[in-house]
């Protein structure tokens, strides 16, 4: 069994190595710990100073293509109350060694102590033209054996070939086809199924979407999303799954919206968790905020979200907390 003293926690972009006791030794180093493609070491020397190193785990993959990071890195001690002291931010460091990041720190550490890293980035240099492209600014990937017909199938749509159906939205309409959009959503099916004013009207009105944000949709829906174009409009593009009971598109966006928690956007990604039923995002941000202590860095968010957060959602967040204080 592993020892627990050089575990690593982890979320999608998040890694916390709780250290109880450095008065023993004067060096240790973390288990290994996965963060994108990567499994990472954390290491810890003391000596006059603190020293701390991030570094990949040897591999032939980090020798021949080693990855590119950008990241936060943070001591938090709860001796004494809390204090943190953080590294200023680091910006596109390529790491390959455990000598390429290393962090002296003056200020003496005492007792228990928590090293944070939030990975902002992680990129690696392209096969063709060596130009660094993020692991995370994928979005969704098209099947390449079905390439033409995807193809085919977006045509349909962006030049509104023997389209027999328009799509009313907030600011605008876009023509569309019954058979593709019944085919995806068993919603939609059933409008076109029986004597409803949709099938009378060959209309469909979807006013609680922009047109942009439609487009997307239906882009998805015809095969024919780009990569930005899914990631810029993810809630809606959730919202919109639910609703017309799109399950592919509900778990992309699950899987998508899992990748890149942050203090910005972790309590709306824990009210949509809530309300759409995302089990593990709902963990994610609940891990997030209060096994890796964020709420203590959003404390005006904090406050705003427990005026107008559902009840129930309240209670679940105290009830972690309560855990956490338990067992720490």
């Amino acid at each position: 069994m592993t020892d627990s003293a050089y575990r690593v926690q982890t979320t999608s972009r998040l890694a916390q190595w709780r250290i109880d006791n450095l008065a023993a030794c004067t060096y240790r180093k973390s288990d290994p710990f996965k963060i994108g493609r990567w499994n990472w070491h954390l290491a810890v020397e003391k000596s006059r100073t603190l020293c701390i190193k991030l570094y990949p785990e040897v591999s032939n993959s980090t020798r021949d293509n080693p990855p590119v990071a950008s990241f936060i890195i943070r001591v938090v001690s709860s001796f004494g109350g809390r204090k943190t002291l953080a590294h200023p931010e680091v910006v596109d460091k390529q790491l390959k060694t455990n000598e390429d990041f290393s962090w002296a720190i003056e200020v003496p550490f005492t007792g228990k102590f928590i090293i944070d890293v939030e990975f902002l980035d992680l990129k690696i240099a392209s096969p063709n033209t060596r130009e660094l492209c993020s692991i995370w600014a994928e979005g969704c990937k098209e099947n390449e054996s079905n390439a033409i017909a995807l193809i085919s199938l977006g045509r349909m749509l962006s030049e509104s070939i023997h389209t027999d159906i328009q799509i009313n939205t907030a600011d605008g309409s876009i023509a569309a086809h019954r058979a593709v959009l019944a085919a995806r959503s068993p919603v939609f099916r059933s409008m076109f199924s029986h004597n409803l004013k949709e099938k009378e009207m060959s209309s469909v009105d979807i006013s609680d979407m922009s047109g942009e944000a439609c487009q997307a949709f239906l882009n998805y829906i015809y095969g024919n999303i780009q990569n930005g174009e899914f990631l810029t409009h993810r809630l809606a593009l959730l919202r919109a799954a639910d609703k017309y009971d799109v399950t592919d598109l509900k778990e992309a966006c699950h899987e998508s919206l899992l990748q890149d928690i942050d203090t910005k956007n972790v309590l709306e990604r824990l009210q949509n968790a809530s309300l759409y039923q995302l089990p593990k995002l709902k963990a994610c941000c609940m891990q997030y905020l209060v096994k890796f202590g964020k709420i203590y860095d959003i404390h005006d968010d904090f406050n705003v979200f427990l005026q107008y957060a559902d009840r129930e959602l309240i209670s679940e967040v105290f009830h972690e907390i309560l855990g956490v204080w338990k067992g720490f």
